[in-house]
């Protein structure tokens, strides 16, 4: 087969910079066509390489397939190609005249869940994706129910295989007023729903000709025009301190610099600042950026912050305004989604990653697991297994300072980590969850729970 997609015009670095970044994570039900979405935006946009098409039509044609099956785009391991499913996240990135994108394809297994959580994490907009034939079913909700607990601020409902459904305006209108009831009802800010054929193309980059009655923006048209701020500069200004710079050398005999990367905020020469956790002030005297003195920095923005005073500071700390500085605890309550194979119990002994900071830690309850399905709640579970999500009580050996993740994405998460082997146990958001859901259920009436 004779690709007819031309190669796209490569852009240029100042159109690169130029433009904004959208991260986003496409999610939903197996079968529901998240890689052949994934694929099809790629191929359409014209983002793909000449060498990548190609790979895809030979195997397609190994398959016995008459068309580029453009799920494979994504879909690289050899499990997930032999069962046509996403098994692990995939990761794209490209880009338009308009925007850069890193997307996340995500699995739809309910046993992959925490491979969701990985990949909307740091998103700023989930696509869920929906069969039109089978509407929102229990692995919808739970797909919104992870980006409202994430607090991922753009969900669009992708209403796939509409050719299959014969481009039935009452289909789709039927399926958008469902999902948005759900997802308003955990809080997400805003959803859009989009009626799509990811196999045929249409309304994924280009307008349908089938589905006249719909005047909305395509899928790439949504991505490219959704307000996105990373001006995050009215956040809480906090820096993770990650290395000490003091080179100790005739050019520099005093310089001792503090780097790291802006978690949030901004940073400006003369701020007053306090070193968490020990609490001692100082004021910034200086900050370079790639090697030369500026007068602010802000988010994402990696520095060198020079301090007035010989304060002790070491990697770990986290710098903050001293008029905005958050708390600090050893006690700390949150939300957490178990990734590993290896159950969560009361009692397990721990290392909490807090930024740039590790310290020993031990589970001292989890007082809740949290049923998607319906946003009920288990008592005192004992314990979370992979992809269970729940409350969790936790002490530290050394004060942390914590923001809200409800204020904070980036300071307001940790993990908790295997001090055995480094393996990477739970992924926590601090403060309180998504939504209020449903009251604790009685445990005498939890004779069905199933474990």
């Amino acid at each position: 087969m004779t690709s007819t997609t031309e190669p796209a015009e490569p852009l240029s670095v100042e159109q690169l910079t130029a433009t904004t970044l959208l991260r986003f994570a496409t999610a939903g039900s197996v079968d529901d066509g998240k890689s052949t979405l994934v694929g099809r935006l790629l191929h359409d946009s014209k983002s793909i390489l000449t060498d990548q098409l190609e790979a895809v039509e030979h195997a397609s044609r190994n398959r016995g397939q008459d068309t580029p099956d453009l799920a494979l785009l994504t879909d690289g391991l050899r499990a997930e190609r032999e069962q046509g499913i996403t098994i692990d996240v995939a990761y794209r990135y490209f880009a338009t005249a308009r925007r850069r994108f890193i997307l996340a394809d995500t699995p739809g297994h309910v046993q992959y869940t925490r491979n969701m959580v990985t990949g909307a994490s740091t998103a700023d907009l989930a696509v869920v994706l929906v069969d039109a034939r089978n509407g929102v079913i229990e692995q919808t909700r739970r797909h919104a129910a992870v980006a409202a607990l994430l607090r991922v601020p753009h969900v669009v409902l992708a209403v796939n295989k509409m050719d299959l459904v014969a481009y039935e305006e009452s289909v789709f209108a039927a399926i958008a007023e469902e999902f948005t009831a759900y997802a308003s009802e955990l809080g997400v800010p805003e959803i859009t729903a989009i009626p799509i054929s990811a196999l045929a193309g249409d309304n994924v980059v280009d307008a349908s000709a089938n589905m006249d009655w719909y005047g909305g923006p395509t899928v790439l048209e949504h991505l490219e025009t959704v307000p996105v701020s990373h001006d995050l500069a009215h956040c809480h200004a906090r820096l993770p301190v990650q290395y000490v710079i003091r080179p100790q050398t005739a050019e520099h005999p005093d310089y001792r610099g503090y780097a790291g990367q802006i978690a949030a905020g901004t940073f400006r020469v003369g701020e007053q600042v306090t070193v968490l956790p020990s609490g001692r002030t100082t004021t910034i005297s200086g900050i370079d950026l790639l090697g030369k003195p500026v007068d602010a920095a802000w988010t994402t923005q990696s520095v060198t912050v020079l301090l007035a005073d010989d304060v002790d500071v070491s990697r770990g700390d986290l710098l903050v305004p001293s008029k905005d500085a958050p708390p600090t605890t050893q006690d700390v309550e949150a939300t957490v989604c178990h990734v590993a194979d290896e159950p969560l119990t009361v009692g397990h002994r721990v290392l909490l990653k807090h930024g740039t900071r590790t310290v020993k830690a031990i589970v001292k309850d989890i007082p809740s697991r949290l049923t998607l399905d319906d946003l009920s709640l288990h008592p005192h579970p004992g314990r979370l297994v992979a992809n269970d999500i729940g409350r969790v009580k936790i002490r530290t050996a050394e004060p942390l300072p914590l923001d809200s993740y409800a204020d904070s994405r980036r300071t307001g998460a940790f993990i908790l980590i295997d001090p055995a082997d480094g393996t990477t146990l739970t992924a926590g958001m601090v403060g309180e969850s998504f939504a209020a859901p449903q009251p604790v259920k009685d445990e005498s009436d939890d004779d069905g729970w199933d474990f």
